[in-house]
């Protein structure tokens, strides 16, 4: 089976991860298209994924509808010369648009609820959109879901280990009490029209937490000045084994906040923006606690921290909720294999 892969997003990157790896083993060919965000491309490269650059993401709406054509153009070129028996990825235009030309299956894996339009201009084109059960729209027919979500196909224990040497590397031992915040740019599309916490907010949070331990900041954009001296040293490549150890997280980052949950580690989300998979590791397994914009208040963010950091081993308590979580809970990137391995069929159970 040949497959294109299309990814736009650094999450992609880790959710493909060992798909790719598994699929290329087992004498499928993968390729991989990429519209380059952040680190994307870095990411690719640190874990030997070959890929065509096709673009850059676009700040504005306006100018990702732009390089819209350039970005199907590219794509179909690539196709006609690797002729793929299935196009995969998030809700991609140009793959929606590319594989419906040559009438072929384009499989959906989805997580974000609150893109309404995408959904609109790339669904009626996709064979089948993959989502975890407690995604919170209904798609029909075309809609499979799955018991899990969409971190776990890259952090599950079957997959991921914490490297501790990240400790060392950011003057940390073991025990340590630490701090990871996340800022995002905003200027992705379901960020249209949403408020960001403050420069003051975020000033004062950052040297009332230093009261209890150190802070490290993680951002999509440059820092200001005043933030630098915070930013997390080490490659983004061990983000996630730094966020396994962290005491708590705190920031305005969906992902990131799942992220955290998932690696028991407590985390504070701040953003009035929902996703079926934050409410319910919020609601059904307490792994989070989430602010939205009516309730941004310098008080409730920090004095939901100061509670959690006022337990007895915080960690020791997440980690139980983790397991909890885990055991209700598969290993994303296995349905993934088997669903594509056995499409058309798996998307008819």
């Amino acid at each position: 089976m040949r497959i294109l892969i299309g990814i736009s997003h650094p999450k992609q990157v880790y959710m493909f991860k060992y798909f790719i790896k598994a699929m290329s083993a087992r004498d499928h060919e993968v390729r991989v298209v990429l519209v380059e965000k952040e680190i994307t491309g870095y990411l690719l490269e640190k874990f030997n994924i070959k890929y065509d650059l096709i673009g850059k993401n676009q700040p504005t709406l306006f100018k990702k509808i732009l390089n819209l054509t350039m970005w199907e153009y590219y794509t179909l070129r690539i196709a006609l010369e690797f002729r793929p028996d299935i196009f995969i990825g998030q809700a991609l235009p140009h793959f929606a648009h590319v594989s419906a030309l040559l009438k072929k299956p384009f499989i959906v894996f989805e997580d974000t609820e609150h893109v309404e339009n995408l959904h609109k201009i790339v669904l009626p084109f996709t064979s089948a959109i993959v989502t975890s059960d407690c995604f919170g729209t209904d798609f029909g027919k075309k809609q499979v879901r799955f018991n899990g979500y969409f971190e776990l196909a890259y952090l599950h224990p079957d997959h991921f280990r914490p490297d501790p040497s990240v400790l060392s590397k950011m003057n940390l031992s073991k025990g340590d009490v630490f701090f990871i915040l996340r800022f995002v740019s905003w200027n992705a599309i379901h960020d249209v029209g949403q408020k960001r916490l403050s420069f003051e907010m975020k000033l004062k949070l950052i040297k009332e937490l230093e009261k209890y331990g150190k802070v490290f900041i993680s951002s999509e954009t440059a820092l200001p000045e005043d933030f630098e001296a915070y930013r997390i040293t080490v490659g983004p490549e061990m983000m996630h084994d730094l966020l396994s150890y962290a005491t708590l997280y705190i920031g305005e980052g969906g992902t990131m906040a799942s992220e955290a949950a998932v690696l028991g580690t407590p985390a504070i989300y701040i953003n009035n923006l929902r996703t079926g998979y934050i409410d319910e590791e919020e609601k059904k397994y307490g792994l989070i606690f989430s602010f939205s914009e009516v309730e941004r208040s310098y008080d409730n963010i920090l004095g939901t921290a100061i509670k959690l950091l006022e337990q007895e081993d915080i960690k020791g308590i997440w980690a139980k909720k983790r397991d909890n979580m885990l055991k209700d809970k598969i290993d994303v990137s296995k349905f993934m294999i088997e669903f594509v391995e056995n499409f058309p069929d798996s998307s008819q159970n």
